[in-house]
This record gives structure tokens, C-alpha cells and sequence, in this order.
């Protein structure tokens, strides 16, 4: 079972080389100008794939990269195919990566807490030197 994570998790990186690669050099779409590949998840039995993309924008801006990852699904995953030698392809599933809008708004949310006297500073990293000496 060891083996299946860890070459799974080389594949995704790999995968999301290429795919990244393929976005930015090779796929023509103006609608995918901008994006990011940043995460790529295989499933067990490596026949699917989903990958999370970044993208700065309105809702709009989402729909449009949407529509551009539609079209040009089947060249990535073909060219996908062709630069990893991968007997079977999986299939490929793209979806928005939200975590870092989530990680903005959480630092808003801390930000707020602390100017509202809710939280105090956080001097941990005061503690952990005085701690090591």
C-alpha cells in the first residue's frame, strides 16, 4: 500500500509539471491566460484525475476558465499521455482550487479580531527563542 501513495504522489507531481507546462506554453485558449495548475489528485486506481486551478477574478472570470479547460481537456490529456508515456491516461477533471481565497479570508478574519482587541499579538515566536537559549 506504501508504494501505491508514494508513486501516486509522484505521478501528481509530475502530472502537474507537465499540465502546468502544457497550460502556459502550449494551450492557446485567451480564457486560460493566468491560471495556475496547483494541485493534481489521482485516484487509487489512477484512472481519474482532478486538477485544482487558481485564478484571480470575479465569478466571470471562473466561468471563463471553466470553458477553456472544457475545450482543451482532451489536447492536455492526450499530450499528457504523450510526455509521460503513461499506458493508460487518466481522465481529467478540473476544478477551481479555493484555498487560497479561504487562507485571504482567515487572515481578514485574525486581522479584525486582533485590531478589535478580540485577540491579542501573537508573540510565539518570542517564546520559542527565549525556550533554545
Amino acid at each position: 500500500m506504501g508504494n501505491t501513495f508514494n508513486r501516486n504522489a509522484r505521478l501528481e507531481g509530475e502530472m502537474r509539471a507537465v499540465l502546468a507546462e502544457l497550460l502556459h506554453h502550449e494551450v492557446n485558449d485567451p480564457r486560460l491566460a493566468g491560471v495556475t495548475v496547483s494541485v493534481v489528485r489521482l485516484s487509487a486506481d489512477r484512472s481519474h484525475a482532478r486538477i485544482y486551478f487558481s485564478v484571480i477574478g470575479d465569478d466571470e472570470r471562473v466561468r471563463q476558465a471553466d470553458d477553456g479547460f472544457s475545450a482543451a481537456n482532451p489536447f492536455m490529456r492526450r499530450e499528457l499521455g504523450r510526455i509521460m508515456r503513461l499506458r493508460t491516461v487518466p481522465s481529467l477533471e478540473f476544478h477551481r482550487d479555493t484555498s487560497y481565497e479561504y487562507g485571504d479570508h482567515m487572515e481578514r478574519v485574525f486581522k479584525k479580531l486582533h485590531d478589535d482587541g478580540v485577540l491579542s499579538p501573537d508573540h510565539r515566536e518570542d517564546d520559542s527563542e527565549g525556550e533554545q537559549a
